[in-house]
């Protein structure tokens, strides 16, 4: 297999006083861009935002990148956004790369100094990951509604009606000749010494 010629760009976001207010952006940004593979690295206001993502997509045309590395917020609220934007230029979705600057960084270190220093050490991090990343297909797996459930005891006869009482497709499997479990085998049960059956 041959190795293509790496082209990653890095985009540091400000998140507005989120970010910026707690550690120096532009210092992490001249840091990104003096990592191998970097060809360029990118400072915005806000980077989830139309005008952030427009940037994204015209510095991928003009630099011609091949992974993307995002140094923002938590990938959890984020990543999906990213994601579609470097899809719209072109590129494989999973050539992204997200740094949480944000949670994992400028809310938690009080001194900016130090919180300067541990950003880049995340953006570091991400674009070293980013050179790792290959772009992935979705396959589209068929899914047959029907359930299989395993033990004909109380509890497997249970979830055997829930299910079929939702409308699904249900299997029950018992390795005993008999379904009911321990209970079938019981004379009288506590506390009302009823009959088990």
């Amino acid at each position: 297999m041959v190795k293509e010629d790496l082209r990653i760009g890095v985009f540091v976001c400000d998140c507005g006083s989120n970010i910026a207010g707690f550690l120096d952006t532009e210092e992490v940004r001249k840091f990104a861009e003096s990592l191998p593979d970097v060809v360029v690295s990118v400072r915005n206001k806000y980077t989830c935002a139309e005008p952030g993502q427009q940037e994204i997509q015209r510095t991928i045309f003009e630099y011609r990148l091949n992974r993307i590395v995002v140094a923002s917020c938590s990938p959890s609220s984020y990543e999906p956004i990213f994601r579609q934007c470097i899809q719209g230029a072109g590129l494989n979705q999973y050539l992204l790369e997200m740094a949480n600057i944000r949670e994992h960084c400028s809310w938690v270190t009080a001194d900016p100094e130090k919180a300067t220093v541990k950003a880049k050490d995340i953006v570091k991090v991400a674009v070293s990951r980013a050179r790792w990343l290959f772009p992935q297909d979705e396959e589209q797996i068929p899914v047959m509604d029907a359930a299989l459930v395993i033990g004909g005891g109380v509890a497997g006869m249970q979830a055997a009606l829930d299910l079929a009482d939702a409308g699904h497709q249900v299997y029950l499997v018992e390795k005993k000749p008999s379904i009911g479990g321990i209970m079938a085998q019981l004379d009288k049960v506590y506390p009302d010494i009823e009959c088990s059956i």
